[in-house]
């Protein structure tokens, strides 16, 4: 059996089967494959009958494409916080690298070149689930450098996860906004074949490059097919797959505009004509605690008592009036009763929010008597349609600029269209 070293492409056979790919770093009883559609696959090395190596891996240099400066193009600025759109395996240590100076980007993308003049830099390399509000803050200020360097316009590079949070808290940072920032992701690396980060990417760019667009929003793929992609609003738009392509869905409103695979674009709303704007931050304050409760059955009223300390709290509650269970009707539901007793010792403290668990549609809290006594116990939420994690944005930054006394009011106006003036039926076939 021939030894295999980390790089080297490798034929496996395990029982009647063979199995072909790159030999990547491995636990001790497990032999790793980067299999050509770019999966990994551990196998037990008590399996393995004969190792056969194809071709032994070469270190090679990455050959870099030179920076060129076209002055009739617009300047993009591609500030990368982490996620796998600019990214490529090394096979040496089995990880990703982190492909983020220019002269990298090209040469993974090299048809940016012919968009726009680009210019790129690392912000932060994390996962997205493990970003907060600093991080939101210190994205924000990198924009207005940026900005003062005269940028047309900016991508910013986000892991999946938790992009439509970042995307939300840009939109309440950055007021006034002059120029277009857009959130690109990737669901698939760029090192396998079914990758969506070359189309994203592209996307964005032509479509900074080609429109007077101002303000936040999203670039994701539209379908499963490598065809086109939606610039989704910011605030209205949410992950509704783990894994798939085109994952990303706006609710309650439609996309932007769609930009095909040859750069073309159609708006598919009305956007405003741009317009002479200058910048003002209005940042997070870190220390804030916000929580976000989920209704469920059998409740207990220490889940809401848990939140005591926090600063605010989104109630994620049951269909149309955002209910919770509150209402004692017999000897099994007293429970409830102290369920509504401590949501009202807390809405006296704390402003709380209800949104609705069926994601789309529009909170009433009018319908049922359950909404009337919740609006009674003074939580907020009646007659908006904002998402769960808009609110959640939307009630902390609030919360960081404002005083208390205001944010009931200041919750319930359309401040970044987080709010639709009107809920269409069709918007959940989006």
């Amino acid at each position: 059996m021939q030894k295999a070293n980390p790089g080297d492409k490798v034929k496996v056979l395990i029982d009647s089967q063979e199995l072909e790919g790159i030999f990547i770093p491995s636990p001790n009883n497990t032999f790793v494959l980067k299999l050509k559609s770019g999966y990994n696959i551990g196998i037990d090395k008590k399996k393995i009958k004969k190792i056969e190596v194809l071709q032994k891996f070469k270190t090679s240099e990455l050959k870099l494409s030179k920076v060129q400066h076209n002055k009739d193009l617009k300047a993009i600025s591609i500030l990368h916080t982490g996620g796998t759109v600019a990214s490529s395996v090394s096979y040496e240590t089995g990880g990703v690298i982190a492909r983020f100076t220019p002269e990298e980007i090209l040469t993974m993308f090299p048809e940016l070149q012919k968009i726009a003049n680009i210019n790129s830099r690392l912000i932060s390399n994390m996962f997205s689930e493990d970003m907060n509000f600093n991080h939101y803050n210190i994205i924000a200020k990198e924009i207005e450098k940026e900005l003062k360097n005269g940028v047309d316009g900016i991508i910013i590079t986000h892991g999946t996860d938790t992009l439509g949070f970042t995307a939300a808290a840009l939109t309440f940072i950055l007021e006034n906004l002059p120029i277009p920032v857009i959130l690109v992701g990737s669901q698939r690396s760029s090192d396998r074949g079914s990758t969506d980060a070359k189309l994203n990417l592209l996307s964005a760019a032509q479509f900074i490059a080609k429109t007077d667009f101002q303000g936040v929003a999203i670039c994701m793929h539209e379908s499963m097919n490598d065809d086109s992609c939606l610039i989704m609003p910011s605030l209205k738009t949410r992950k509704m797959h783990s894994s798939a392509r085109n994952a990303f869905k706006v609710v309650n409103d439609n996309a932007i505009a769609r930009v095909d695979q040859n750069g073309n674009i159609t708006f598919l709303k009305q956007h405003p004509k741009k317009e002479e704007k200058k910048l003002t931050l209005k940042l997070f304050n870190p220390k804030l605690k916000i929580g976000i409760l989920k209704a469920h059955p059998n409740m207990s009223a220490k889940e809401i008592s848990n939140y005591s300390s926090f600063d605010g709290l989104i109630l994620e509650g049951y269909g149309l009036a955002g209910n919770f269970p509150i209402n004692k009707i017999d000897k099994f539901t007293s429970e409830n009763e102290k369920i509504y007793n401590e949501l009202k010792k807390l809405a006296k403290k704390n402003p709380l929010v209800a949104t609705s668990q069926t994601i789309y549609g529009r909170v009433n809290m009018n319908v049922y008597s359950t909404g009337r006594l919740l609006q009674e116990a003074g939580i907020t939420g009646h007659n908006l349609d904002v998402l769960t994690e808009t609110a959640f944005i939307k009630l902390a930054w609030l919360l960081s600029n404002y005083p208390k006394n205001r944010i009931k009011e200041l919750f319930n106006e359309n401040l970044r269209g987080e709010i639709s003036k009107r809920t269409e039926p069709d918007f959940a076939d989006n």
